[in-house]
């Protein structure tokens, strides 16, 4: 690591990445892998960006263990364990932050095993291959590149109306570090943000109600699991308020009064609760990154916009390149991950592609939720005909056995010619099962592919294969 500070002549590089998220830092050390010299312009006191330090580690740490506490409260007694669990909030948070700190040292040892270096301060493009870097206290230094890469990430979107006051109101960084549990948690956004975290607090104890402007939830998902989902979700205590517009809320000593109407007009109620957590979305990080000094644009969402990757030419060939939430293309850090390694590729004359269409999404919850491809909904809405296979927990061994038989897998196919358009699983460990799906895709896959696939029995895996099996009507275990 080393701090921004004053030069006689600008350090030169052959890459310049801004941003150490999951793009950044794994666009750098693919750099270095490829001989390039590479620096990663990061302004955290750590790398990793919101995913690791503030995202989707913490978040994963704290749905472990409090799926854990719930299952010693709830399940533990149906298979003969006895036991008289007792929330430790201070340890559970330890353990998480703990968790955090080896990942983000993991990523400083393979940056020193790649020859990356990691300049910390915020930069800023200053001119065609020119990024400026200013430390914390306020020093500056100059890097040269042939090629930028920005890799700024995207933050916690806003609501109008709502101040963030610190636990009290808070974005989904607040919601990671409560420091007790609320007795009544309001959730604004019943995407997979607002229903991992409000998962986490309900679990500990907390009376969970989420607010959606939308009729439904999870937008993305395909409706006919979503509704699957919000049922399970109902069956574990939480309340949804569907269709309702938060317009604005008022702290007092009491808690937080948050004032809802319905979305199509009509009579505001007010909502109490110890905390509300704002997740309507994140926005990308584009502000203020001398974009305009080399005449990129973004949309008026904050979006950098341009031609796959590269969005400026510099006079000697080389460019700034755009990767992950900031750009086009699902906001998740597998997708930047991608983007990186085929911008890097790009840069150093390889082919370099992603296909946001084989981009898998995950619900964190218990059951877990994941999906990849085309929705029910999206082939619908373009005419596209297609066959249906499905396949419930319920009727597989591994998952009554285990107790775990909420929701099912779905398989879309073209009836023509077979090929899997879409993956669609609720159930446990669903995140771990798409990779199949994905892999089967990839490779342009038929619905008959993964039906005539051995599937280790038993395994929760084997619903994927009955699914698939279900697009020709001849599932055998349901």
């Amino acid at each position: 690591m080393t701090d921004a500070a004053p030069a006689s002549a600008p350090a030169t590089y052959d890459v310049v990445i801004i941003g150490g998220g999951p793009g950044g830092y794994n666009a750098a050390i693919r750099a270095g892998q490829l001989g390039m010299k590479v620096a990663c312009v990061e302004m955290r006191e750590t790398l990793g960006g919101t995913c690791l330090n503030v995202g989707c580690m913490p978040s994963k740490a704290l749905l472990h263990a409090s799926e854990l506490f719930e299952s010693a409260n709830t399940e533990f007694a149906k298979i003969g364990i006895e036991v008289t669990p007792k929330l430790n909030l201070g340890q559970m948070h330890a353990q998480k932050n703990d968790s955090v700190t080896a990942l983000t040292k993991g990523i400083e040892f393979l940056f020193k095993k790649n020859k990356a270096d990691w300049i910390k301060g915020k930069g800023r493009i200053t001119g065609p291959g020119t990024v400026e870097v200013e430390a914390k206290d306020g020093t500056k230094t100059t890097l040269k590149a042939k090629d930028i890469v920005i890799a700024t990430g995207s933050e916690p979107t806003p609501l109008p109306g709502v101040e963030f006051v610190p636990g009290k109101v808070v974005d989904s960084t607040g919601a990671l570090a409560l420091a007790a549990v609320p007795k009544k948690l309001i959730v604004v956004g019943a995407g997979i943000i607002g229903l991992e975290l409000g998962s986490v607090w309900r679990r500990l104890g907390a009376e969970v109600t989420v607010v959606e402007y939308l009729p439904r939830i999870t937008p993305g998902m395909d409706s006919d699991l979503a509704t699957a989902f919000q049922r399970t979700l109902t069956k574990q205590g939480m309340t949804f308020k569907l269709g309702s517009k938060v317009t604005g809320s008022k702290v007092t000593k009491d808690g937080v009064e948050l004032t809802v109407e319905p979305a199509a007009g009509g009579t505001p109620e007010t909502l109490t609760g110890d905390v509300v957590l704002v997740a309507i979305g994140r926005r990308p990080y584009s502000a203020g990154l001398g974009l305009e000094t080399v005449g990129v644009e973004t949309d008026k969402r904050g979006v950098i916009v341009g031609d796959h990757f590269k969005v400026a030419a510099n006079p000697d060939g080389g460019g700034v390149w755009v990767i992950g939430d900031v750009t086009t293309g699902p906001m998740l850090a597998h997708k930047a991950e991608e983007d990186a390694v085929a911008a890097i590729e790009l840069i150093a004359g390889k082919a370099g592609h992603v296909d946001y269409n084989l981009v898998p999404s995950v619900v964190y919850t218990f059951p877990e939720v994941a999906w990849v491809g085309q929705t029910e909904d999206q082939l619908k809405a373009d005419g596209i005909a297609y066959k249906v296979g499905k396949f419930p927990f319920s009727a597989n061994s591994r998952a009554k056995i285990n107790h775990e038989t909420d929701g099912y897998a779905k398989v879309l196919a073209d009836p023509a010619t077979d090929r899997i358009l879409g993956v669609h699983i609720m159930g446990p460990q669903a995140g771990e099962m798409i990779g199949e799906a994905c892999v089967a895709m990839a490779f342009g896959g038929a619905s008959e592919d993964l039906a005539r696939t051995s599937h280790a029995h038993p395994t929760r895996s084997e619903v994927v294969k009955q699914a698939a099996m279900g697009v020709e009507g001849w599932t055998m275990q349901a």
